[in-house]
């Protein structure tokens, strides 16, 4: 009959095929039992800001959704008492 064709492969799939798997990252505050997240702990807050001084997003600090708000609002908190920067300059 017919010739079975044979699919062509991408160079990207073999990148694809030679990841890492994917490891879940973990609410640091979850892990530690946190409460509240204190807007005058400035070391832990500045651990979850860029060097631009800007917040990083859930999928970058690996923080649940419940303490990234917390997160959010403490970081501020601590900008306008000027225990963080606004920005890096």
């Amino acid at each position: 009959m017919g010739k079975v064709m044979e699919r062509r492969r991408h160079p990207t799939d073999e990148a694809l095929e030679k990841k890492k798997p994917f490891r879940k990252k973990v609410c640091k505050f979850c892990l530690d039992r946190v409460e509240r997240v204190d807007y005058r702990d400035a070391l832990r807050l500045a651990k979850f800001t860029s060097e631009r001084g800007k917040i990083l997003p859930r999928r970058v600090s690996g923080t649940c959704a419940h303490h990234q708000r917390q997160l959010s609002k403490a970081i501020k908190r601590a900008r306008v008492i000027a225990l963080s920067p606004f920005s890096a300059t």
